[in-house]
């Protein structure tokens, strides 16, 4: 069976840790400096259910920089990681924007999509209230939410899997539905039902 290659973006305004979460999940590193990013892209090879994926990552610039360029990550992504962090919760209202924009250029309101809370490890320090962020969550039509930390490792790996399991049921259905319904003659290989011809009627 071929690979399939899928297409993710990381999204989220700037220092929540986009990047520290992607170093994690594909080089099992931590970043403890900031940097801020202006794109970087990383590949992963991912056996998810049985099936080998190779997942082309994405990580991009906050959302107050580079905001042309996001058109464009939009359009090409297959699914999106959406990160705030737990400390801040101007970076969770940021990402219903993001959203609706996805929504919007991809035509769509079943796009992959995976809610993140990222810096779980900072409890202390929480601004978002887990309530707040799991209702979001719903009104956005029941994405799944998962906080994080990248610094301890946790639910690093689950958001990714789940995130590359919806993209699989997407590409299932698409391609179900590019082959449409297949009528009892199309099975036994008869082909399509012609017409019968009926005889000429003249008028003396």
């Amino acid at each position: 069976m071929s690979q399939r290659e899928y297409h993710i973006v990381v999204l989220g305004s700037g220092g929540v840790g986009k990047s520290c979460l992607t170093a994690q999940f594909v080089r099992n590193v931590w970043i403890e400096s900031y940097d801020p990013t202006i794109e970087d892209s990383y590949r992963k090879q991912l056996d998810v259910d049985g099936r080998h994926v190779m997942l082309e990552i994405l990580d991009t610039a906050g959302t107050e920089q580079f905001t042309a360029m996001r058109e464009l990550y939009m359009k090409t992504g297959q699914g999106f990681l959406l990160v705030f962090s737990i400390t801040s919760q101007s970076s969770l209202y940021e990402l219903t924007e993001l959203r609706e924009q996805i929504r919007r250029i991809k035509e769509s309101d079943s796009v992959p999509i995976v809610l993140v809370g990222n810096k779980c490890d900072l409890e202390e320090d929480r601004m978002v209230p887990r309530a707040r962020a799991f209702k979001i969550s719903k009104d956005w039509g029941d994405v799944p939410y998962y906080e994080t930390s990248a610094r301890r490792r946790d639910n690093v790996d689950e958001v990714f899997v789940d995130l590359c399991r919806q993209i699989m049921r997407e590409d299932a259905k698409n391609a179900a539905a590019r082959k449409g319904p297949r009528t009892t003659r199309d099975r036994d290989g008869r082909g399509p039902k012609r017409p019968k011809r009926r005889g000429q009627c003249t008028i003396l």
